[in-house]
């Protein structure tokens, strides 16, 4: 994940922003104590928002207490408490993480270099969950291959990161996933490709590396690729966001499922429109 996924804050319950902060620093707890302090470091909300939609669907209670963390150690503060979900999730965090720093060492990012960080909570996290880690590994293996091969077909492109997204799905939810949350799940990973295809596409283009809408739009930059074929674009976004309203609007839910519902239904959209609008703090 790449930090995208945002809610709409203006519209954020106080009972949602409390629970969206407390899974956060829970997360954050599990990552330390399933992968090590080091994996802590790339956590990001994204996570924290897979870890109130999956919780839900399967129906799992959060626990949220008044507790203290390294960073803000004066006051408590409220936290959800580590269980097998949070666990699960820091290792896929972890994993997620790892993979998308080989990858910027491939296309020659500096940024490759912190995968050394990463290789003990990537091994703490393969002992806890090996599925999980190995639908991660195999998936952004295709997509490099993708990529390096110059792929110019949108969705060719983000295939293999919205079926990761699928298949992490399917082992997180377990008995509780069917056919609308797989499909929820891989419009979730496709979207997030394609935010960061759009996000990247400027940098990208300047530095040579891969890029599957400059590949496909053939224009020097973003504004110009947005203004000649905005109607595509705008296509591809809205056809994902009528497939997530229908799967969302047949998913059992077992709690109240507001905070979700915000940041699917509000802060998805209004994050794209910020992207392709060059205005990435619009929703901040």
């Amino acid at each position: 994940m790449f930090g995208y996924i945002q809610p709409d804050a203006p519209y954020l319950f106080k009972k949602d922003e409390t629970l969206y902060k407390a899974l956060y620093c829970g997360l954050c707890k599990s990552i330390g104590k399933g992968c090590g302090q080091r994996a802590r470091s790339a956590l990001t909300f994204d996570m924290a928002f897979m870890s109130a939609l999956i919780h839900n669907i399967r129906r799992e209670d959060v626990d949220i207490k008044k507790q203290r963390c390294g960073l803000h150690w004066i006051k408590r503060r409220p936290i959800a408490s580590v269980d097998d979900t949070t666990i699960l999730l820091g290792c896929i965090n972890t994993a997620l993480a790892y993979y998308k720093l080989c990858d910027d060492k491939a296309d020659g990012d500096k940024k490759g270099i912190f995968r050394h960080f990463l290789k003990k909570g990537l091994k703490r996290a393969i002992k806890r969950h090996k599925p999980a880690v190995e639908i991660i590994a195999e998936q952004m293996k295709r997509q490099a291959e993708l990529e390096k091969a110059g792929c110019e077909v949108i969705d060719m492109a983000c295939e293999p990161t919205a079926e990761m997204m699928k298949r992490l799905s399917v082992y997180a939810l377990g008995e509780y996933s069917t056919p609308q949350t797989e499909n929820l799940f891989y419009d979730l990973g496709k979207w997030v490709y394609l935010a960061d295809a759009l996000d990247d596409y400027d940098k990208d283009v300047k530095k040579g590396g891969y890029n599957v809408l400059y590949n496909a739009f053939k224009c020097p930059d973003k504004k110009t690729a947005v203004e000649s074929n905005r109607e595509e674009i705008n296509f591809l976004f809205d056809s994902l966001f009528a497939d997530m309203r229908v799967n969302l609007a047949n998913i059992q839910f077992g709690f109240n499922h507001d905070l979700t519902d915000n940041i699917i239904l509000r802060g998805i959209p209004l994050k794209t429109r910020a992207l392709v609008g060059g205005c990435n703090n619009c929703n901040k």
